[in-house]
């Protein structure tokens, strides 16, 4: 038989009886292909951890451990980073084929199998894994150039940034009133800049897996008083107060944290909050534990039994978050529909943060009467 792989493909061969192995073996090395095998499931796991594979052919039926479950352990085992398809090899009475498909498998072929037939699958079968690799490399290049462009975008931006300074405080000769105005308005369209770069390249490095938190005790109590500090200014120019609103025994509560990025986090959520509201207040609490009744989603839950949390509270009395919107909400690039929505990756990027906290983020919101973003993070024993 002549060949029509493209690339030496890589098969593992799962089924405790030697004679079916032997004839499935021949079958695919004439092929060109190169075969492994295993008796049982428990080897051809190890087998697949220790090197993935192109494509397994898993016999159904076997004793101890049987298709299934190797099926399951496959598609759940999150340290194998490429895809690897599942072909099933039933005989003509195995019950329910169907639970295997359902479990994760791609295909499944009858015994006693037919050579035709066998090779159809197994070429249709790499033919999916193939493209399912080349997507994900063109992904993973994607995000690689991405973050290589973000970090090369900082340097004239910072740059600028210094400049624009040194024109703002007079260092390099008077200006008029009017290139006073210009240059502050270059100032802050280079800041905001600046902000969604930095914002996009920390996005890119948790999702490159790049990420590592510089864990240390945290005060929140005294996090968020910096962060409101700093903020102050903005708010100010709305005439917005912002309320503070510490319980005792939360301002005594340590978190183990990265102090840069939970500053980034709270930053972003009372900085929108500041954003999207026009009049009222902008109000922060600080509490211990928190409360199942406070309308989180159905689905939302934190192991309340073994692990105590603090809660964060940033409401606002802006305009509010229409319902449609508020399920996509932390999804990356959702843009919402206020006038001033930016590019859709702070609350993405802030999720991926509380996350990484081993925390929840959650929101409430109305139309006409607000939004309260919750923080759940766990406190330090």
């Amino acid at each position: 038989m002549n060949s029509q792989s493209s690339r030496a493909d890589k098969i593992l061969v799962v089924d405790d009886s030697p004679d079916n192995v032997f004839l499935i073996k021949t079958i695919l090395e004439e092929e060109g292909y190169i075969i492994s095998t295993a008796e049982n499931g428990i080897s051809a796991l190890a087998q697949l951890e220790a090197s993935p594979c192109d494509l397994v052919l898993l016999d159904l039926m076997m004793p101890g451990m049987d298709g299934y479950e190797v099926t399951k352990r496959v598609r759940g085992n999150t340290q194998l980073q490429q895809y690897i398809p599942i072909l099933l090899i039933t005989a003509h009475d195995a019950p329910n084929v169907a639970q295997g498909l359902d479990l994760g498998a791609d295909d499944f072929i009858r015994k006693p199998v037919t050579v035709d037939e066998l090779l159809a699958r197994v070429r249709s079968l790499l033919r999916l894994k193939h493209s399912i690799d080349e997507r994900d490399e063109i992904a993973r290049q994607r995000e690689d150039f991405v973050s290589r462009l973000t970090h090369d975008l900082r340097t004239p931006l910072v740059a600028a940034d210094r400049i624009l300074m040194l024109f703002q405080q007079g260092a390099l000769g008077a200006l008029s009133s009017q290139m006073q105005e210009v240059i502050a308005i270059m100032a802050r369209s280079n800041t905001n800049l600046l902000a969604m770069v930095n914002t996009l390249l920390e996005v890119y490095r948790f999702e490159a897996g790049r990420k590592t938190l510089a864990l240390q005790p945290v005060n929140l109590a005294q996090l968020l008083e910096e962060v409101t500090g700093e903020l102050t200014p903005l708010a100010q120019e709305k005439a917005l107060p912002i309320n503070l609103d510490f319980t005792e025994d939360a301002t005594k509560s340590i978190v183990m944290g990265d102090r840069l990025e939970l500053h980034r986090l709270f930053t972003n959520l009372i900085g929108n909050a500041i954003k999207f509201t026009e009049s009222g207040s902008v109000n922060i609490s600080l509490t211990s534990g928190f409360e199942s009744d406070k309308g989180f989603h159905p689905n939302f839950s934190l192991n309340s039994a073994t692990t105590d949390y603090i809660t964060i509270e940033v409401a606002d009395t802006g305009s509010g978050i229409p319902p449609k919107e508020q399920p996509t909400l932390f999804e990356r690039f959702r843009q919402g529909s206020h006038k001033s929505s930016g590019s859709g990756l702070g609350l993405y990027l802030s999720r991926r943060i509380v996350e990484a906290h081993q925390g929840a983020i959650l929101v409430k919101s109305e139309l006409g009467k607000g939004s309260l973003f919750i923080v759940l993070l766990p406190i330090k024993p």
